[in-house]
């Protein structure tokens, strides 16, 4: 906190420890489709940051596909495929495919692999008509279709998304659902979904965790997440509930 006199002329600097995630501890299995919730600055995106590696816990242990992210981030990254739903890991003024090919440099992934995974994903993504267009040019529907595409690339194990339905319209939201379902029903790809938007909460998880001020203050089914709130609720009054605490923790 900083405090300034009246007439301006002096000021003192109070500092805390704000623990953005604390106690946190749990467990996704292999093929799982886990939702991740939680009220802004609960601890959501430092949990992801922590998962991908970009950030080190001061204590605790934290293993992502048997590795340890801080440690091993270059051998964890082509087991994991991450987006950001407001950001971009594409190239902004390559077209589409130039970004494509510019990651299977990244990842070491060959080129009979990767136009084999390229036009299965072109297809089912719908990325045809937009593949040599550059990225700034994009809708956001689009490029977010392109970005699902190049965390996929390299087959990962894990796909985490932060956010991956935000801004976008209802067909679009539709497509990507639809294909994320698919991916972890056929592939078995493991995927950890944070979004505020409670419709991909509904339609893609089985299980949701629920987060807030740094601690797990949920952690089961979607029926178990219903069952906190008297019948009739919708899953935007559970969770409501959950967020202002007048529900009980499990």
């Amino acid at each position: 906190m900083i405090e300034l006199d009246g007439a301006g002329r002096s000021f003192k600097v109070r500092r805390r420890v704000v623990h953005a995630v604390r106690d946190l501890s749990f467990t996704v299995s292999p093929g799982e489709f886990v939702g991740y919730l939680g009220p802004n600055g609960a601890g959501k995106s430092t949990t992801i940051k922590m998962l991908c590696g970009i950030l080190t816990p001061t204590s605790g242990r934290v293993r992502v596909a048997g590795l340890d992210p801080s440690r091993r981030r270059t051998t964890l990254a082509r087991r994991i495929g991450v987006v950001f739903g407001q950001r971009t890991t594409l190239w902004w003024d390559l077209p589409l495919t130039d970004s494509f090919e510019l990651i299977r440099h990244l990842y070491k992934v060959d080129r009979a692999t990767f136009r084999s995974r390229l036009d299965e994903l072109a297809e089912t993504l719908d990325l045809g008509t937009f593949m040599r267009t550059p990225v700034r040019q994009l809708s956001l529907g689009q490029r977010m279709r392109g970005d699902l595409t190049a965390a996929l690339l390299h087959a990962p194990d894990v796909l985490v998304l932060d956010e991956p339905t935000i801004g976008l319209d209802v067909v679009s939201k539709a497509s990507i659902r639809d294909f994320l379902r698919r991916l972890n029903a056929e592939q078995g790809t493991t995927v950890l979904l944070t979004t505020h938007d409670l419709g991909d909460i509904e339609r893609l998880c089985r299980r949701v965790m629920l987060i807030d001020h740094g601690r797990l203050a949920f952690d089961g089914t979607l029926d178990d997440l219903m069952a906190t709130a008297p019948e009739q609720s919708s899953l935007e009054e559970v969770v409501t509930r959950l967020y202002t605490g007048a529900a009980p923790a499990q």
